[in-house]
């Protein structure tokens, strides 16, 4: 009886576990439109499953996305570099994307993401490209009776390479997955920062 009942414990709590952890995160996109339709972008990086610590495994597997590094406009050197239906460069202190586009909305080979990371118990900068066939979308739209653009991507990065070093590391396992929207960007060039 006892050991039944020790049973059934650890199982109710193992299913706690598992369902906080598979709660999922704000969307991209209902965190940009609480800024009443200001000015605003955000880029989240989610790590491939197999690179999750083993405590965000259960939740990985229920189809949770992963916490992984992100930056927004309100990130310490947050800059908007260039904004079009082609192109979107962002960046911020530690962080560099560059997305640009096939002219059918799909991801080109020059896109590229710089970004901090703590891998192996230490801080790492990652400069990320997508495969050989990119894999991704910049999808955008200019609102009415303005020019500011607002839009949402999705993109595949398979190459990795330590930043200070230029060396090739062994991470991730598969391509990362870079998603984000914004809006209220100015189009094309723009030195506005926040």
């Amino acid at each position: 009886m006892r050991k039944r009942s020790l049973v059934i414990i650890v199982l109710a709590l193992l299913a706690c576990f598992v369902v906080l952890l598979s709660r999922p995160e704000k969307s991209v996109t209902a965190s940009v439109s609480t800024t009443s339709r200001g000015l605003s972008f955000d880029v989240n990086v989610e790590k491939p499953l197999l690179n999750r610590p083993f405590w965000e495994l259960p939740a990985g597997f229920l189809g949770a996305p992963s916490r992984g590094p992100r930056f927004d406009h309100t990130a310490p050197g947050a800059h908007i570099r260039s904004v079009g239906p082609g192109r979107l460069e962002l960046s911020a202190d530690g962080w560099d994307l560059l997305i640009e586009t096939d002219g059918k909305g799909g991801v080109a080979s020059g896109t590229r993401l710089v970004f901090p990371i703590e891998l192996a118990e230490k801080r790492r900068t990652l400069r990320c490209r997508p495969a050989a066939q990119p894999s991704g979308y910049l999808r955008t739209t200019t609102r009415a009776q303005s020019h500011a653009l607002d839009g949402t991507f999705v993109v595949e990065l398979a190459n990795c390479v330590n930043a200070d070093t230029g060396k090739p590391i062994d991470w991730p396992s598969s391509p990362l997955t870079v998603r984000g929207s914004f809006q209220g960007l100015p189009p094309l060039l723009s030195k506005t920062s926040r």
